[in-house]
Parts: C-alpha cells; structure tokens; sequence
C-alpha cells in the first residue's frame, strides 16, 4: 500500500483549553488501537477505511502533536477528564452535551478539568455529517482524531486528577502505564476483538468508558506505589552514570526492566485489556456513525485502481488480526 500522511493541524471547537502535562497512550498505543479499529469494520465500510490505514494511524498521535509540538491552546482539555474536580458520583448527575456542560461550569472550568466525555459525543456527531455528506477528507481526519480520544478515555489516568501520581508522590507512572509498558510487552498481547457492533446510545456507551476506567485507578496506583516502597531508586529505573534516572527524549523516566515486568504482571493483563476495548469501540462508534448517516457506500470515494491493489493484502490483514491477535507491518516510533 502507498504510504500517505497526511496531517491536519486544525478541528473547530468553541472551547479553549489549557495544555495539561498528560500524554495518552504513547506512540505505540495509539498506533496500535487505530489500526485494530480499522481491521474490526465490517466489509462494506472496511475496505474504504483500510485504503486510509496508514493516514489513519499517523493521525492516531496528531492531537498529541497539536498539544505538545504546536502548542494548540485548544487542545488540552479534549484528552480527560478529572472526575474528582466535578464532585462525580453519578453520570446522572452530569451533563448530556457540551452545551449543557458550558451552561453548569462555564468555560474556564471546562478548560481547567476536562472535556472528554462530552468531545467524544461532539466529535461522533461532526463524522455523522461527514459521512453523510461524503466529504472524504473530513471522514478520514474526524475518524483517525475520534480514535485518539476514544483510547485515551480507557486509560484510567485519563479519567482522574491525579493524572500523573502527583498527589501520591508517583510521578511518571502516567508515561510508565501507557507507553513504556506497551512498548515492552506489546508484542505478546492478543488484541483482536470481534467485528464492529451498533451502538444505541453514545451518550451512555461514552460514560460506561469513563466509569470503567476510573474504576481501575485504585488497583493501578496502589499497586506501583506498594512497589516503589518496596524497592529503592536504583531499581525502580534504568540508572545513568550520574547516579540518576535515565530520562527519555520526552524528559521521562525510564524504569527498569524488571520493574516494569513485575509491575506489568501484577496488573494482570490490565494494560492489554484496555488496549482492546478501545480498539473495540473505536470501530463500534465509527460504524455506528455509518450507520446513522446512512450507510452511504464509501467505496466510491476512491479511484477502484486502489481498492482492487489493497484487496489481497487487507484479506491477509485480516486473517492475520482474527488468528494471531496482531496488526502486521506497523513499526512505531520509539519513546523509551
């Protein structure tokens, strides 16, 4: 498949968020999710989505870009949500829409702890009418960006205030969870999941993401912190000749092997269960964004000489992902 990249810097929201230290995913996360959502379509929106799988999973990491590298305003407050700063107990008790959330906190609250629930709905709506319209470059951009949210709302310091274990004297676990584990151990997980299903009501599914992951942040936190008593500084990370913590290219610490294997075992498969289900409703809420514009037949957006050259290799995409659980000939750039 001919390799194209295409990055677009801009998506219109009426917000403007402060940037907030916290990543998500990690390169190879990210990477990784898309390209899995794409497999998981079903034929008839699949082959269309897979003609893009290379767009699509360069733009998994872009809104990190915008965040970081361009330094978006905007952007910062779509990654999370710290559910502590809301006073959360129930999904009742929140907002339905972003309008409805500006109206009860107004817009510097909005920017300060979060949007990501209710960004999520906004951006399901905005690729609903790009599907429905047809506009192929706005489908391709609105659905590689809703991806990067979706996989950032199932992991679980996403979801918390306690973003980076700051407040449990934890820092770097956030970059330690999503990237450097992946990283490591990806290589063994089994991702595939089962072919894209309707969803009857985003509003609930986007919540259910929410509930579920912040549910695990105490496992997640108390688990590492144990472990960090447990063990001193020279075998918590990877050591310099300074007698300090090696940093990555992103000022990161970088933990030691065995303190990551034995930390990636006690989570149990965590890391690799989330992975999954954000692959899995990424393809959900993009079929289902098909589906509720229309079904329109996406095909003829690209010229039939490209279809009919991917059609062999996405059948053995395919079979790879159901048999072995991988995506195949996706290298991603290193972060430890």
């Amino acid at each position: 498949m001919k390799k194209k990249i295409l990055i677009s810097l801009a998506i219109i929201t009426t917000l403007f968020c402060s940037v907030s230290a916290v990543l998500g995913w990690g390169v190879w996360g990210h990477n990784h999710i898309n390209k899995g959502a794409v497999l998981s379509l079903p034929a008839e929106m699949g082959m269309f989505f897979y003609n893009h799988t290379d767009f699509i999973v360069e733009e998994s990491t872009v809104p990190d870009l915008r965040k970081y590298t361009m330094d978006d305003k905007a952007e910062g407050c779509r990654h999370y949500i710290d559910l502590e700063n809301y006073n959360y107990t129930t999904r009742a008790d929140m907002p339905k829409t972003m309008a409805e959330a500006v109206t009860k906190y107004g817009k510097d609250t909005l920017n300060r702890y979060g949007i990501l629930p209710w960004y999520i709905q906004d951006m399901m709506v905005k690729l609903t009418e790009a599907m429905k319209n047809k506009r192929k470059t706005e489908i391709l951009l609105l659905a590689s960006d809703l991806g990067h949210y979706v996989a950032d709302a199932y992991m679980p310091l996403h979801t918390t205030s306690n973003h980076n274990g700051q407040f449990t004297g934890q820092v770097g676990i956030h970059a330690f969870w999503e990237a450097q584990l992946p990283e490591l151990f990806g290589k063994s997980y089994h991702l595939y999941t089962r072919q894209a299903s309707y969803i009857t009501d985003v509003e609930k599914a986007t919540w259910d993401m929410i509930d579920s992951s912040h549910a695990l942040i105490n496992k997640l936190l108390t688990t590492e912190s144990k472990m960090r008593k447990d063990n001193p500084e020279d075998r918590q990370y990877k050591m310099g000749t300074d007698g300090k913590p090696l940093k990555n290219k992103y000022n990161q610490p970088v933990h030691a092997y065995e303190y990551a294997h034995v930390y990636h075992e006690l989570m149990r498969g965590m890391v690799e269960k989330q992975m999954k289900l954000a692959t899995e409703r990424i393809a959900d809420l993009w079929y289902t964004a098909w589906v509720n514009a229309g079904k329109p037949d996406l095909d003829d957006l690209d010229p039939s000489s490209l279809t009919e050259k991917n059609k062999a290799v996405y059948k053995e995409d395919l079979n790879a992902w159901k048999t072995t659980g991988k995506v195949r000939g996706l290298r991603s750039d290193k972060e430890f």
